[in-house]
């Protein structure tokens, strides 16, 4: 019971509906009573006044206590009002108490309603030119006479049936508004099922949803794309992967096929060809580690805080011997001041290794590579690596940093890259909470800028 949300909407919806639906009706019925016993109270004094006054006017007039219009009077409101009026002289005598026509009416067979509650009965005294000439005594009953109760039970049915009215209403749009808050969260449902199920297509309409669900269905849509992405990069990670594969191990197959059959004597340099393939094939794995390493979300880095020419200069040490080996001339240009920046001094050393190295492979001879260090930036430090390679088409550029990626199919097969050293580049500045700058322009060179962050995160 009350397991689905829609079932608990509609639980509270009419719990609260009801509730209302409740009190308004007892305090209108209460309101409608008080006021309704205010008003007949008001009237029957009204009468009682309107009666006393006559009396003393007929009294003024003629001398006597009730004439015959103050007798009509009395009459009418004890036969319409159940209102009687007993009058009283000086002496205590009575002189007229229209009570006995109540008495008269049952003789007559006129059935007169009797009382259950009691009577009341209250006294006035008649004072004319300051002297007392008797009394009058009103008699009504404590409760509602016929007319006033037929009264007041047809105000109560229309009351109930304004009550039954308005619970329908609040039952059929309860209905229907936990059915419209829930159809967005159905949808949601539904899409997960499908989403479960490797449907990655699948998206959730956002017209007609409330602003939550549609927030929550825009978050589903970006990861229902961002899992159609991941997943078109895996099969392409596959195959790419296939590919640089299968080129080594069908040259080492065929070359060892050769030394087994004898169509090959195993001389040095054919022994040297196949090893190279061996460690083309050990290079590559080598740098899917260090992808799979580099891209592991609990990365754990050992943040410190590093001065850039200190980096620089370790770097131009390091690349020296083999830019000279190349003919590349590499320029390092130290900053005037210290730039200091926070990260993991191996993973920064990496990075820069693996830009330098693209750098190098890519830059013909007699040609330079320029480094230098970026500090006008109030909140990073950037390294600077321009080179007057071949450079990269503007439509390469987004792409550069995807695996097995190459503007230049035949460029791998020169160098002896795997494609994967700029994956390792952007996986690793993601993890410092850096950015990547590329500029480049063919058969001019390319100018890659990386981002440190001053301070730690």
């Amino acid at each position: 019971m009350l397991k689905t949300l829609r079932a608990k909407l509609l639980f509270y919806i009419l719990f609260v509906s009801m509730v209302g639906i409740v009190l308004v009706s007892l305090f209108i019925q209460w309101g409608f009573d008080k006021s309704f016993n205010k008003y007949l109270e008001r009237n029957r004094d009204q009468k009682i006044e309107r009666v006393v006054n006559l009396v003393k006017a007929g009294y003024q007039r003629e001398g006597k206590l009730v004439d015959d219009q103050t007798l009509r009077l009395m009459n009418e409101y004890a036969l319409t009002e159940q209102l009687y009026f007993q009058v009283y002289d000086v002496a205590g005598h009575t002189r007229r108490d229209t009570s006995a026509i109540r008495a008269v009416m049952n003789n007559m067979g006129i059935a007169v309603p009797e009382n259950t509650e009691g009577w009341l009965s209250k006294s006035y005294p008649l004072i004319v030119a300051d002297k007392a000439v008797g009394e009058v005594v009103a008699i009504y009953p404590r409760g509602f006479i016929k007319d006033e109760s037929t009264f007041l039970q047809t105000i109560q049915l229309y009351i109930y049936g304004a009550v039954c009215l308005t619970v329908i209403i609040a039952i059929i749009f309860s209905l229907f508004f936990s059915k419209t808050l829930t159809s967005g969260l159905k949808k949601l449902q539904f899409a997960a099922n499908q989403l479960q199920n490797h449907d990655l297509e699948i998206r959730i309409p956002l017209r007609g949803l409330p602003e939550e669900v549609k927030q929550l269905a825009i978050s589903f849509n970006n990861l229902a794309e961002s899992l159609s992405k991941e997943e078109m990069l895996r099969k392409q990670f596959t195959g790419d992967l296939a590919h640089e594969l299968r080129t080594p191990l069908a040259t080492l197959r065929s070359q060892i096929e050769a030394f087994q059959d004898g169509i090959w004597e195993p001389t040095q340099q054919r022994l040297g060809a196949s090893h190279a393939e061996l460690m083309r094939l050990v290079r590559l794995v080598n740098e899917l580690e260090k992808l799979l390493a580099a891209e592991n979300p609990q990365i754990h880095l050992e943040m410190a805080r590093l001065e850039a020419g200190a980096v620089l200069s370790s770097l131009s040490e390091i690349f020296s011997p083999a830019f000279a080996n190349k003919g590349v001339k590499l320029v390092c240009s130290l900053p005037e001041k210290e730039e200091w920046f926070y990260g993991d001094k191996d993973k920064v050393m990496q990075i820069l290794s693996n830009v330098i190295n693209n750098a190098l492979k890519y830059t013909p001879e007699e040609k330079q590579v320029a480094i230098s260090v970026a500090g006008e930036n109030e909140y990073s430090v950037g390294f600077i690596v321009e080179d007057e390679g071949a450079g990269i088409a503007e439509d390469d550029i987004p792409h550069i940093f995807e695996r097995f990626y190459r503007g230049d199919k035949s460029r791998d097969r020169k160098t002896g890259g795997a494609g994967i050293g700029l994956s390792i580049v952007k996986a690793l500045m993601d993890a410092h909470k850096g950015s990547i700058q590329v500029k480049s322009r063919l058969k001019k060179g390319t100018t890659m800028t990386l981002w440190f962050p001053r301070e730690e995160e």
